[in-house]
């Protein structure tokens, strides 16, 4: 499913031609923010999604401060870092991506779920009941198999910028959908859609806020996510919405970087 370009005319029209123009003018440089500090701040707004109340502000004092004991929030925070750093300096694969998960998900789940498909029946919950039913958990280990499959052949197939974009997304709106994990899902998704675009593009492209737009447009972000009440009647014809987040995502950093006025704060409260 991931490789499929059903949807991407339709993408094409809806994001314009602007991404080979943003993707060669991106750039986060010393002077704005460094490498670590943004992978810092990925994790600590992804965290955010999934209710860590730990805003990036209140997580960069207490790493200032190295003396102050870690509670849960931080210690999650951090492990999530850590997942990361492996994933930039690993490709992305079956077992590199257990490895990540088993990293991020320290202070989430029991050791033996983590870096682990799920055993058991998982549902996405909102304020009103169940949302999600994800597909039963002894057919996660073929839809994962097809899944990695999919990255794996886009991994080797040349792609032109907007079709990374575009795969990208559809990887993490799949990932998202199949639900492997015990928890961690959210985390791990959001990690896997950075980890292909700078597969694709290279390491300078995990720098891309992708989490803090997600973060800063969740009621978009759920609501787009929710393509259906089951993994079986999942409608992608309407994942458009989606998929156009992430050049959205680009566009912004391009118009921030484009100001003059615009430097991203180091240790301002959002």
């Amino acid at each position: 499913m991931i490789t499929e370009k059903k949807y991407f005319g339709e993408y094409a029209r809806a994001i314009g031609n602007k991404i080979p123009g943003l993707i060669k003018s991106f750039d986060f440089s010393e002077r704005v923010a460094t490498f670590d500090y943004l992978t810092q701040a990925s994790a600590v707004y992804s965290s955010n999604i999934e209710g860590n109340p730990l805003d990036l502000n209140s997580f960069m004092n207490h790493r200032l401060n190295g003396k102050a004991k870690a509670g849960k929030e931080v210690k999650e925070i951090e492990d999530l870092i850590a997942a990361y750093h492996f994933a930039q300096e690993n490709p992305p694969c079956e077992a590199n991506l257990l490895h990540a998960h088993a990293t991020l998900s320290k202070t989430l789940l029991i050791k033996s779920n983590r870096g682990k498909y799920r055993v058991e029946p998982v549902g996405v919950f909102g304020n009103r009941g169940l949302v999600y039913l994800a597909v039963e958990p002894e057919l996660v280990p073929q839809e994962m198999k097809n899944f990695l499959a999919g990255i794996e052949n886009l991994l080797a197939e040349p792609l032109a910028p907007a079709e990374i974009f575009y795969h990208a997304s559809l990887i993490h709106l799949r990932f998202a959908h199949i639900h492997p994990f015990r928890d961690g899902n959210g985390r791990a998704a959001r990690l896997l859609e950075k980890w292909f675009v700078a597969a694709k593009l290279g390491k300078q492209f995990w720098q891309i806020p992708s989490e803090k737009f997600y973060w800063n447009h969740r009621p978009d972000y759920y609501r787009n996510l929710n393509l259906g009440p089951n993994f079986y009647t999942l409608n992608y014809d309407a994942c458009m919405e989606f998929l156009i987040m992430l050049p959205n995502c680009l566009k912004q950093v391009f118009e921030a970087q484009d100001d003059a006025n615009v430097v991203l704060p180091q240790n301002k409260q959002e």
